[in-house]
């Protein structure tokens, strides 16, 4: 407690930083990937819009972000389908799931589907999405014409301290033609290279951040463990997330992307490694 206190004293120290834009719109055929901040993504896969661990709050109860997000929800296209990988308040953030129903009614008339770990249904129930699915590892379901398949990760589910039933994973968006891993919060385990195997991504979006103190591994990747499981899933390129947005670690702020640029060029894969500033696409 003494350690999130620190944390939430800290987030305040500075002014937010950051210019929120108009979400960049691909043309049919291509793969968006926009990077919203965190790990909160606007996906363009297969003609449809999907978000990803959507959050767009200015404070997650005390702790206040360090950066605005890259795109505003009035400004996005109307949204398909949201995914949320677990129920921690940095990816499960109710306000924003509730603007994003209300803007996307107002632009088509019917809520987006959500889909959620086993035990996370009950948080998003209320909230006017027009279908609630449900996944355990490697479970699948077709949601807006997407097939989507949760992963296995290293994390934990508990939206406070006792709720240890809420399930936790990652996703593997597959439009038919286009694939994209977003692993969740994870350490690094052996899993990658089985998700490789199944699913065979073509994008890969990794955390880098929140890993020091080193008891902090045990649940979240360090830059150069986010490399490694990106060479074992075997994807085409990385997006790097989970850095720069809240104070969750100790590590400055900007080390994670340094570290992660030096181990890539250090193994001669810089290329495939897309850093995205906020509100930024990556086309494919």
């Amino acid at each position: 407690m003494g350690q999130l206190w620190r944390l939430v004293r800290e987030s305040h120290e500075q002014p937010i930083l950051g210019e929120s834009r108009a979400a960049e719109l691909v043309s049919p055929g291509e793969l968006g990937v926009t990077f919203i901040g965190h790990s909160s993504f606007l996906l363009q896969i297969g003609g449809r819009n999907v978000l990803v661990d959507p959050v767009f709050a200015k404070r997650l109860i005390l702790l206040r972000r360090q950066r605005r997000p890259g795109v505003l929800i009035e400004e996005m296209p109307p949204i398909d389908l949201v995914l949320v990988t677990h129920a921690h308040m940095d990816h499960l953030n109710l306000p924003s799931l509730r603007r994003i129903v209300r803007a996307t009614r107002r632009l088509r008339g019917r809520g987006p589907e959500i889909v959620v770990p086993h035990g996370v249904n009950d948080l998003v129930s209320q909230l006017g999405f027009r279908r609630v699915s449900t996944l355990k590892w490697w479970q699948g379901v077709e949601a807006a014409g997407l097939q989507i398949t949760m992963t296995p990760c290293r994390h934990w589910g508990a939206r406070m301290f006792r709720d240890t039933h809420r399930g936790y994973g990652g996703y593997v968006i597959d439009s038919g033609g286009q694939t994209v891993y977003h692993s969740g919060d994870t350490a690094y385990f052996d899993g990658f290279a089985e998700i490789g195997r199944r699913l065979s991504p073509e994008v890969a979006l990794l955390p880098i951040g929140a890993y020091f103190p080193d008891s902090y591994r045990a649940v979240h990747t360090s830059p150069e463990e986010a490399v490694r499981g990106f060479m074992e899933v075997g994807a085409q390129w990385m997006v790097p997330m989970h850095y720069g947005t809240f104070r969750l670690g100790r590590e400055p702020m900007d080390e994670p992307v340094k570290r992660l640029r030096a181990e890539a060029d250090r193994l001669g894969i810089g290329s495939k490694i897309k850093v995205l500033s906020e509100g930024e696409t990556f086309r494919i």
